[in-house]
């Protein structure tokens, strides 16, 4: 069995280097949550977003998430197919289609919240509450990204 040489130590201190790191983890204990409720991380993704934002334009869906739109069109096939989402055309403008989260849908956005807050639990379980909640709010601080709360 092969084994993953360090990484260079002129880079393991880097703040990046080690961010990444974590990032990488944190993303596999969640794909690996979300594998066990039948769902990958893009359709996760989408699934939120339409429960948030929807109903939408497919367009506008991509656009909220940044995917493309081909690779949208797969995402989308594979959550109807399971029937967690619905498009129909946009009442708006017919040459569009609206996606729509169906019932069972929301009721699986639940269960991957709860899967996914069971994973961020797993990766920040060596921190205390305490250290939790300022390893956080210096996320969000080096982040750039607006908190939500």
């Amino acid at each position: 069995m092969a084994t993953t040489p360090p990484a260079p130590s002129t880079i393991r201190t880097l703040p990046s280097w080690l961010l990444g790191r974590a990032a990488a983890r944190g993303r596999g204990l969640v794909a690996e949550a979300l594998a066990r409720e039948g769902l990958k991380m893009w359709h996760h993704v989408v699934l939120c977003a339409v429960a948030d934002l929807g109903p939408l334009a497919q367009a506008e869906l991509g656009r909220s998430v940044s995917l493309d739109p081909k690779d949208m069109v797969g995402v989308l096939n594979d959550l109807q197919a399971d029937g967690l989402i619905e498009r129909a055309p946009d009442p708006a403008d017919r040459r569009k289609n609206a996606i729509t989260i169906t019932a069972r849908g929301r009721r699986t956005v639940r269960r991957c919240a709860e899967a996914a807050e069971q994973a961020n639990a797993e990766l920040l379980a060596p921190l205390s509450a305490a250290e939790r909640a300022q390893f956080l709010a210096l996320l969000v601080r080096v982040s750039g990204v607006e908190a939500q709360g």
